[in-house]
C-alpha cells in the first residue's frame, strides 16, 4: 500500500505539467484557434521563471514571470493568426522554434545552477486520508492550483455565460459577429491564457519538478499536451485523467526499475510517447466521434466582414 500511494502521488506530480498547458490549450482551441507553440511557450516560462527565482529568490514573482513570459509569447502568436490571420499551423510550429531556441540563449549562463523550489504542503485533515490524503491532499502548491484551474475550467465551459460565449466563437465565428460578439477580442483572451498556462506549466518543472534550468527540460510535454486535448475530445474532466495517466508512463520506468525489473533505460523513458501515439490511433478507429466535439472553426483564420 505504501508503494502503491507513492506511486500514485509521483504520478499527480509528473502528469501536473501537463494538465497545466493541455488546459491552457483546450480553452485555445474552443476559441477556433490551434496553437502549436505549447513546446516554445514552456520553455520560456521555465527559463523565465528560474532565472527570476535565482537572482530575486522569491518563487511567487518567478510564477508571475514565467506567466507573462509565456503570455508574452502568446500575444506574438495572436499577433500573427488572429489579426494577420497567418495560418495557424506554420505560425505555431515557428513559435515552438522560436522559442526553443530564445530560452536556450537565455538560459545558457544558468546551466548547472538549482535552487530551494516548491515544497510539500500537508491540508490540514485531508492529508490524514488513507491513500488519497498523500495523493492529492500532500503535495506542493502549483500541484493544488492545477485542481483548482481544472475546477474552474469545468465550471466555466458549462456553468456559465463567458464558456457558453467562447464555445459560440469556436464554433461559428461568423455567427457570433452577427450577434454583437467581439470574435477577435475573445481569441486574444482564448490565446493569451493558453500562454499563460503553457508559462506556469514550465514554471512548473524548473521551480518544483527539477528545480534547475537545463536546455529543452520540456522534453516534448507541450506535442503530448497537443495530442492530449484530442485524446479528452476538448473535455476537461478528461484532460484530468488523460494527463494524471500520461504521468503515470513518465514515471513507469522508474518504478520497474526499482522492482528490479531488467530492460534498457532509454527504451523504458519512451514510454510517455508511446502511449500517447497508441491514444492516436484508438481515436483513430472512431473519428466520428471525435469530429463531433471538435470545434468547427478549429485552425481556420477568421477574417471580419470577409
Amino acid at each position: 500500500m505504501e508503494l502503491l500511494t507513492n506511486i500514485l502521488a509521483a504520478m499527480v506530480v509528473a502528469g501536473t505539467p501537463l494538465l497545466l498547458v493541455a488546459l491552457g490549450e483546450l480553452i485555445c482551441e474552443r476559441s477556433g484557434v490551434l496553437n502549436l507553440g505549447q513546446e516554445g511557450m514552456m520553455l520560456m516560462g521555465a527559463v523565465a521563471g528560474f532565472v527570476v527565482a535565482l537572482t530575486t529568490g522569491s518563487l511567487a514573482v518567478a510564477v508571475f514571470a514565467s506567466v507573462f513570459a509565456g503570455i508574452g509569447m502568446a500575444l506574438l502568436f495572436a499577433l500573427m493568426a488572429v489579426t494577420l490571420a497567418a495560418n495557424q499551423y506554420a505560425a505555431g510550429l515557428a513559435l515552438t522554434i522560436f522559442g526553443t531556441g530564445l530560452s536556450a540563449f537565455v538560459g545558457a549562463g544558468f546551466v548547472g545552477e538549482s535552487i530551494d523550489g516548491f515544497e510539500r504542503v500537508a491540508i490540514p485533515l485531508l492529508s490524514d486520508i488513507p491513500v488519497i490524503g498523500r495523493v492529492l491532499f500532500h503535495q506542493d502548491l502549483l500541484v493544488y492550483f492545477s485542481l483548482v484551474v481544472f475546477a474552474g475550467i469545468w465550471l466555466f465551459l458549462h456553468h456559465s455565460r463567458g464558456g457558453l460565449l467562447l464555445r459560440a466563437v469556436g464554433e461559428d465565428p461568423d455567427a457570433a459577429n452577427a450577434n454583437g460578439l467581439k470574435v477577435l477580442v475573445v481569441r486574444y483572451l482564448a490565446v493569451a491564457f493558453g500562454g499563460g498556462m503553457a508559462g506556469l506549466a514550465g514554471a512548473y518543472l524548473s521551480l518544483a519538478y527539477t528545480p534547475m534550468w537545463t536546455e529543452n527540460m520540456t522534453a516534448g510535454r507541450g506535442w503530448i499536451a497537443l495530442a492530449l486535448v484530442v485524446f479528452a475530445t476538448w473535455r476537461p474532466e478528461r484532460v484530468l485523467i488523460g494527463a494524471w495517466l500520461f504521468g503515470a508512463a513518465s514515471i513507469l520506468h522508474l518504478v520497474l526499475q526499482g522492482l528490479g525489473w531488467r530492460a534498457s533505460t532509454e527504451l523504458l523513458a519512451m514510454l510517455p510517447y508511446v502511449v500517447t501515439i497508441l491514444m492516436l490511433v484508438l481515436l483513430s478507429w472512431n473519428p466520428a466521434r471525435t469530429r463531433l466535439n471538435t470545434p468547427l472553426s478549429l485552425g481556420q483564420p477568421y477574417r471580419p466582414g470577409r
